[in-house]
This record gives C-alpha cells, sequence and structure tokens, in this order.
C-alpha cells in the first residue's frame, strides 16, 4: 500500500490573516481572530470538512443508486472540551434530503458507507471524536 503525500502551505498575510494554499494551489483565506467573523478559523473549517467528505460520499452513492434528490444539505454539530487545547471530542452529523421516492434503505445504506469506508476526514477524527449520524428525507 502506497503513502500518498499532499503538501500545502500557509503564510501569514498580516493582521491576523493567513493564506493557506492547498495541494491544488487553491488559496483559502483564514482569520485567526475568529471574532470578526471575516474568513473562516482553522477549527472551523474542520466541522465543514467533515460535513462536506460524507455530503460529497452520499450525494455520489445516491446518485448511482438513482435516487431522485432535489435538494441536499448536511447540518454539523461540533462538541469541544472545555479546556485547552479544546479539541473536538463529538460530532453529530444530520442528513437532510429532499426529493421523490427517495428510500431509506438506499439513505441509510450511504450514510453507513460514507461513515465506515470512504470519508477520510471522518477516519481522521474518529480516533479521538465520536461521530453520530441522523437523517431526514422530505418528500416533495
Amino acid at each position: 500500500m502506497a503513502n500518498d503525500k499532499y503538501n500545502a502551505s500557509v503564510t501569514y498575510a498580516g493582521d491576523g490573516y493567513f493564506i493557506g494554499t492547498t495541494p491544488t494551489g487553491i488559496p483559502q483565506l483564514m482569520d485567526s481572530k475568529g471574532d470578526r467573523h471575516a474568513a473562516p478559523t482553522p477549527l472551523e473549517m474542520l466541522l465543514v470538512s467533515v460535513a462536506a467528505c460524507t455530503a460529497f460520499d452520499v450525494q455520489s452513492i445516491l446518485e448511482k443508486k438513482r435516487q431522485d434528490v432535489v435538494e441536499y444539505k448536511v447540518e454539523i454539530e461540533g462538541t469541544r472540551f472545555d479546556d485547552y487545547p479544546r479539541k473536538f471530542t463529538a460530532f453529530h452529523i444530520n442528513h437532510i434530503v429532499r426529493g421523490r421516492g427517495i428510500s431509506e434503505k438506499a439513505l441509510a445504506d450511504a450514510i453507513e458507507l460514507s461513515d465506515t469506508k470512504y470519508c477520510s476526514v471522518a477516519a481522521t477524527v474518529r480516533p479521538t471524536a465520536t461521530i453520530t449520524t441522523s437523517y431526514e428525507i422530505v418528500e416533495i
């Protein structure tokens, strides 16, 4: 099994701002002063990354299962320790799928596959944080 390597960088841009450059060269502004809400903090980006990773998987699986999804949204809640380093201890992910005739089994299976097999971000945080999931199907 090969160990793929990824390279990224973070450069200070002044006034508490940093520019992160992804392995594909895409810049991402970050704000170390989270109270001004001008750009995400690294912690906020981690929260969104956990949600996005599973969303990408589940959407792709539902598409392959030919589910008639009109709108799909993932909401995530993270719980952190009060003491430093204030790491995340738990994530709860809620999948909300709007569509026509969405199979509950297809959705549950897609979430399970993402959670146990495909989502590398969840696999990365799982050793130190619990991840729970739920879902809602909204028929239109």
